[in-house]
């Protein structure tokens, strides 16, 4: 396997390049393409996952289902499937783009930036889908309420993303609620 790249962004979320995912992430992080998402199962409850604690960034914080970034010419649908698979064994959901316009810029304890424009997407999946996380990313994975969710976004061993992604999301009701927020706002970087 080659080196996994990044796709660096300028100021109107065009593409710009490419960099080395494994030493991009430091105290200088630049703007980047990424994604988040949140897989719900047909009983409405969220997959929630804690990171693995020796993830060089972010170990150990409590988050959405999975998140990842999209190589150089990934589609979105692509990449999150194939992190679905890669962290968390899922084959197959159904996804919607929820929350195509997010971005943020977050700081770890020890300094790390995250600095992404990072699309949010529900993957619903069947109620009983067996989930096998891979102990190299993913610590713990739990179905979880969405009452549960939204207090987990009130305690700081959540990751600031999924603080921010929570506030834009609550309003829109339960996770198997959210419309669909279409395909026109993803970053011009990005397709479907």
């Amino acid at each position: 396997m080659g080196v996994e790249e990044i796709v660096l962004l300028n100021a109107d979320d065009e593409a710009v390049g490419t960099a080395p995912k494994s030493t991009s992430h430091h105290s200088d992080t630049p703007y980047h393409l990424a994604f988040s998402c949140y897989v719900t199962d047909t009983d409405g409850r969220v997959l929630i996952t804690q990171r693995a604690l020796d993830k060089r960034t972010f170990p150990g914080v409590w988050t959405g289902s999975c998140c990842g970034h999209p190589g150089p010419g990934e589609k979105l649908r692509d990449a999150v499937l194939r992190r679905l698979q890669d962290e968390l064994g899922i084959q197959d959901a159904t996804l919607t783009s929820v929350l195509p316009r997010f971005h943020y810029r977050a700081v770890a304890d020890d300094g790390t930036v995250e600095h992404e424009r990072c699309p949010v997407v529900r993957a619903v999946v069947p109620a009983g889908t067996a989930v096998r996380p891979n102990p190299e990313e993913v610590e713990h994975a739990e179905w979880w309420t969405w009452e549960r969710c939204l207090k987990l976004a009130r305690r700081p061993e959540s990751s600031l993303w999924y603080r921010l992604q929570l506030a834009e999301l609550a309003p829109l009701g339960a996770p198997l609620d959210w419309p669909d927020a279409g395909l026109s706002a993803l970053p011009p970087a990005l397709g479907w």
